[in-house]
């Protein structure tokens, strides 16, 4: 009953973000963006933006963290070779260390396809020219990894109080790159929230399958 509830709070997730991926280029569209780009949902973007204003140094801050769940990631990676080379097999590695292996997989080619299929840019410029802006792939990413990583911690750190330290920072990545990314003003609003949307949907497919095929 509860992997139904999982695969049932996935199914949900993806409409609400496929919901507000057609509102963002189908329902209010202006050219307000750089060199004229257009904006889904133009009126309550400007607005947000307008009101908050841009703080690259939020954007900075937020990039230098993003390194840290790429490094957890490839501690992650490194975990499953190790069991590999000890196990002589592939097939002997951890069940949810293979479904998280998948699960990145899943996660980097949601990022491409966003990067080839550009819904809208950002509203600054901020190197050479537009960049994509939807969803917002660092948001993506890091709520992505570090959620996954906070189930790994459970599993896996017996100390109780290592355990909260390592998953109470693990939330405090995720929040502080959420707040700052919107903060910076790199993105439109409607960017974060739709990388939120992606990003708990895609941990929830990942929890899901834990729970089912790590039994």
């Amino acid at each position: 009953m509860k992997i139904r509830k999982n695969y049932l709070e996935t199914s949900v997730l993806l409409l609400l973000f496929f919901l507000l991926t057609w509102m963002v280029t189908n329902v209010d569209v202006k050219p307000i963006g750089p060199e004229g780009s257009v904006i889904g949902l133009s009126t309550l973007n400007r607005q947000v933006f307008e009101t908050i204003g841009v703080h690259l140094i939020w954007y900075t801050i937020t990039d230098w963290l993003g390194i840290l769940p790429i490094l957890i990631a490839f501690g992650f990676a490194i975990l499953g070779l190790v069991q590999v080379i000890q196990r002589r097999s592939l097939l002997r590695v951890d069940n949810d260390i293979l479904i998280l292996g998948c699960y990145f997989v899943i996660v980097v080619a949601a990022y491409l396809f966003f990067e080839m299929y550009i819904i809208n840019y950002r509203p600054v410029i901020l190197q050479e020219g537009l960049e994509a802006s939807f969803p917002s792939s660092h948001t993506m990413i890091v709520l992505c990894i570090m959620a996954a990583a906070i189930e790994q911690f459970r599993r896996r750190i017996n100390q109780p109080k290592l355990r909260w330290c390592v998953c109470f920072v693990s939330c405090a990545i995720i929040a502080v790159t959420i707040i700052g990314r919107l903060v910076s003003g790199v993105h439109w609003m409607t960017d974060i929230v739709a990388g939120v949307l992606l990003g708990t949907a895609l941990f929830s497919l990942y929890l899901s399958f834990v729970k089912e095929y790590n039994k």
